[in-house]
């Protein structure tokens, strides 16, 4: 019997790598599509690069997603591309537009052209939310996005949905909530934290300048969240699921935890910086994952706590290799 195929879109981001471990583990073809750029980063994926096939194509050229559909005949189609870092949302909100709105209906209507009986992942984000109008957030939570990332996801997000209803497609969306790891860039706060702590512990820095101190997040584990997005791609029926730990967290518990494993006290040495702060924030985001618990039968491992060390222990082991 074949091997299944599956095409990831953002395969050299956090998400992207972990998702093509797991399918490699259950037998997959992995295909990965990078942008023809120089600039490139292989890092998250250089241990597995020789199992993967990586192709050329852009979410802002139609052609080169049909021509990569035609070619390598993915069972699955897994789109986690986008430009999906929120305070850079701001600086470029036409480009963010381009890449995680209309990006994700180009791949939506090459599916179609070329094989309506592909299934499909979109990654939704708990940003949709904005501000909250209940705690926590489920399926049917309304959307109320506060950045020109979390508009252009609500786009994504009811363009599949559209696609779904409209085609027969089948066309899931996961809304995960917040997700980190080692992998995860330095620009997002969790990392951030981990990298300033251990830079402070090795006397490499002596202060970490962040943004708003009190705003919460749901927070999990990115390996933990790419088995939701297989899962939901297998079930009979397609449809959209709140990913999330239900519990949440602020970015000062962060810095405590952070900070405190490595025996050191975080206020003196994090300041609260206004260019930091977002022009519209979201204060309070905690999602509801009982759906999927009932559904999936997905559950998350990691614990937040558990988290933030991994987190500290890599930044740490990859500062000392730096130092040596």
């Amino acid at each position: 019997m074949a091997r299944k195929k599956a095409l990831i879109t953002g395969i050299t981001g956090q998400d992207g790598s972990y998702l093509a471990e797991f399918l490699l583990e259950q037998g997959y073809e992995v295909i990965g599509m990078v942008r023809r750029t120089s600039t490139i980063n292989f890092d998250r994926i250089r241990h597995i690069q020789d199992k993967i096939t990586l192709v050329q194509g852009d979410l802002l050229d139609q052609m080169s997603l049909v021509d990569i559909l035609r070619e390598h005949r993915p069972q699955e189609v897994y789109n986690l591309a986008a430009q999906s870092f929120v305070p850079t949302s701001w600086k470029q909100p036409v480009l963010t537009g381009e890449f995680t709105a209309l990006g994700v209906t180009r791949m939506l209507e090459a599916v179609r052209i070329v094989d309506p009986e592909i299934r499909f992942y979109q990654a939704s984000s708990s940003e949709m939310f904005g501000k909250v109008c209940e705690v926590p957030q489920n399926e049917k939570t309304p959307f109320y996005p506060r950045s020109p990332y979390g508009v252009a996801k609500v786009y994504a997000h009811w363009i599949t949905v559209n696609y779904r209803e409209s085609y027969n497609l089948f066309a899931c969306s996961g809304i995960l909530f917040n997700h980190e790891s080692p992998r995860r860039g330095l620009e997002f706060v969790t990392h951030k934290v981990t990298y300033g702590a251990a830079r402070i512990k090795l006397g490499l820095d002596h202060e970490l300048r962040l943004g708003n101190l009190d705003a919460r997040r749901d927070w999990g584990y990115a390996g933990d969240y790419v088995q939701a997005m297989w899962l939901m791609l297998q079930q009979d029926e397609p449809d959209d699921y709140v990913i999330a730990t239900g519990r949440t967290h602020s970015v000062r518990e962060l810095c405590e935890i952070a900070f405190g494993y490595l025996g050191l006290d975080w206020q003196k040495y994090v300041v609260s910086d206004p260019q930091f702060m977002r022009p519209a924030e979201v204060d309070l985001l905690v999602g509801d994952a009982s759906k999927a618990h009932a559904k999936l039968g997905w559950e998350p491992t990691y614990t937040f706590e558990q988290l933030i060390k991994m987190m500290v222990d890599a930044d740490m082991q990859a500062l000392q290799g730096n130092k040596r």
